[in-house]
């Protein structure tokens, strides 16, 4: 029915999205017709649950193929299969990965973990709430070029601390939010000797910005035994309100051993948790145990993202795949490339070039510049003077330009945060002015100063 409705209504908006879509189902993944249909029809409808409450089959399918080119390259790692749990946004994965591994001894009260920073505000106050408690090494990305601009990078010297054992888990945002820069070669060869120092290292990676550089590959790609990752749909496809995100874990992985390897009466208090769910606990996979989690285990069978909203992140998946040139890729590359280069040369610099930069957000530490501009003395009474909140004050209230103080994010505490992501490029040639001018007017002020001494 549904390939007699197709040539019948050829013409029509979409059809041929739809005709290529199902077709690359059935050669690429071996679909079954009408397993498939059954899937998308009954999917966009919502008349039931999600079934399997995880993700559904052909979802599933579909977007590991397609995580397979946004966060592995093209090339995923080999005799490796990554198990997909669809989640409502990034956000409600961080949630459902924090509860888990708490509820299964992984993480405990007082256990140490390291965050890579700056990061997305939650990672920084997730390990403080009283459920958590964690001791937090930040590592910061720290690293700058000859003349003291930020590279966004990180020491290899500060990655190998994470070879002590007492170091259960570290946190990545990769590109990086708000520097949105990826992590350099060398950094990531850094992370994988360390786990081989210390194997049961648990890592998650949050991947949703990875689609903004070319050749991006994540963490789970080069340590899959080791990674989780969360990735969100939001950003690269415009859609944020939709929450389309999947959590991935590879089949074998560092989560289930540390499970297996617990001591006895964990594992009795376990057996007891999840026994409404299995005869067999033991055997339980973790990313099935964060299912029933997110819905406190009872309602296990209720758990899952609505199916319309699975089949929308299948028909973005696909969307992709089918781009064989990458025409979408690079105009969405290309128009934050554009927006990234406005703002900077109306703030009045031109940012080398640099294929780790993702340009989501760009984040201005204006200590820096003061310094550049205007030199060491503007710069200490700059910081004598004003609480960097100043600026984003003033910019907001003598310009409208909204920005975020970095701080926030672990940041230097006179970076401003932002994001090149909600307006038009001809608005980034305003912001970069305006954030020049509050910057010249501190420094009138300070010249002024110095005339009434």
């Amino acid at each position: 029915r549904f390939e007699t409705w197709m040539r019948e209504n050829s013409s029509l908006a979409g059809v041929d999205f739809l005709r290529r879509a199902y077709e690359y189902c059935l050669i690429e993944l071996s679909a079954d017709s009408d397993a498939l249909i059954e899937e998308w029809a009954g999917g966009i409808v919502g008349h039931n649950y999600p079934t399997p409450p995880r993700i559904l089959d052909y979802t599933e399918r579909i977007t590991r193929k397609y995580l397979d080119w946004a966060i592995c390259a093209g090339n995923p790692p080999a005799d490796n299969v990554f198990n997909l749990f669809a989640v409502e946004g990034s956000t409600a994965g961080m949630c459902y990965c924090f509860d888990v591994l708490k509820q299964n001894f992984l993480l405990n009260k007082g256990d140490s973990i390291a965050i890579m920073v700056p990061v997305f505000t939650p990672y920084i106050e997730i390990p403080q709430l009283d459920e958590f408690e964690y001791k937090v090494l930040n590592v910061r990305a720290d690293g700058t070029t000859a003349d003291g601009l930020h590279t966004w990078q990180y020491d290899p010297a500060d990655i190998e601390q994470l070879k002590d054992p007492k170091y259960k888990m570290l946190f990545v945002v990769n590109p990086s939010n708000p520097p949105s820069y990826a992590i350099a070669p060398e950094t990531v060869k850094a992370i994988q000797d360390v786990v081989k120092a210390n194997p049961n290292l648990m890592i998650l990676t949050d991947d949703v910005y990875g689609t903004f550089v070319d050749g991006y590959r994540s963490l789970i790609a080069d340590l899959p035994f080791n990674a989780m990752s969360c990735y969100s749909f939001s950003k690269y496809f415009g859609a944020t309100g939709w929450r389309l995100a999947v959590t991935a874990v590879s089949e074998n992985n560092v989560f289930d051993k540390l499970i297996a390897e617990l001591p006895a009466d964990k594992k009795e208090l376990l057996n007891a948790r999840y026994q409404s769910l299995t005869i067999d606990v033991p055997n339980l996979k973790f990313i099935d145990r964060m299912v029933a989690e997110s819905r406190l285990i009872a309602l296990n069978h209720t758990a899952g993202l609505s199916t319309p909203q699975q089949i929308q992140m299948a028909l973005f998946s696909l969307g992709s795949l089918l781009d064989k040139d990458g025409i979408y890729h690079k105009r969405m590359i290309r128009l934050i490339h554009d927006r990234y280069d406005a703002l900077w040369k109306n703030f009045g610099f031109k940012m080398p070039d640099d294929p780790l930069r993702a340009d989501y957000y760009s984040e201005i530490d204006m200590m820096v510049w003061a310094k550049k501009l205007y030199g060491q003395e503007f710069a200490d009474y700059m910081d004598k003077t004003y609480n960097p909140l100043a600026i984003v004050f003033r910019l907001a209230s003598e310009t409208g330009s909204v920005v975020l103080n970095g701080d926030g994010f672990d940041g230097p505490r006179w970076s401003i945060r932002v994001s090149l992501a909600n307006l038009n490029e001809e608005d980034y040639v305003r912001l970069g002015q305006n954030i020049r001018q509050v910057l010249n007017q501190f420094a009138d002020e300070w010249k002024a100063s110095k005339q009434q001494k």
